[in-house]
């Protein structure tokens, strides 16, 4: 007997996804505020954090849903420890 795959955790992922759009535009703005490495170490940390998504939808977990979570807190983090210690102008 076969059964089928919960939609729930798609419909996780799917929302999970959705909000990492906006987030990512974000990081994708650094650029305006942050330092050439600083960026790039911002940009590398939101990629590790799509293939984080990726593979927690791949697992079908519920936890997919807190990385766009995540994703912005340490993106606002950073840039207020940048601007605070590096002299990054936000």
């Amino acid at each position: 007997m076969t059964s089928a795959s919960p939609a729930g955790p798609v419909f996780a992922a799917v929302v999970a996804f959705l909000a990492m759009a906006p987030v990512g535009f974000f990081y994708a703005a650094s650029g305006l505020v942050a330092s050439g490495p600083g960026l790039f170490l911002l940009w590398l940390l939101f990629l590790v954090l799509v293939g984080v998504a990726i593979w927690l939808t791949r697992r079908r977990s519920y936890f997919v849903l807190l990385v766009p979570v995540v994703a912005a807190g340490s993106w606002l983090t950073l840039i207020s420890l940048g601007e605070a210690y590096w002299g990054w102008s936000a």
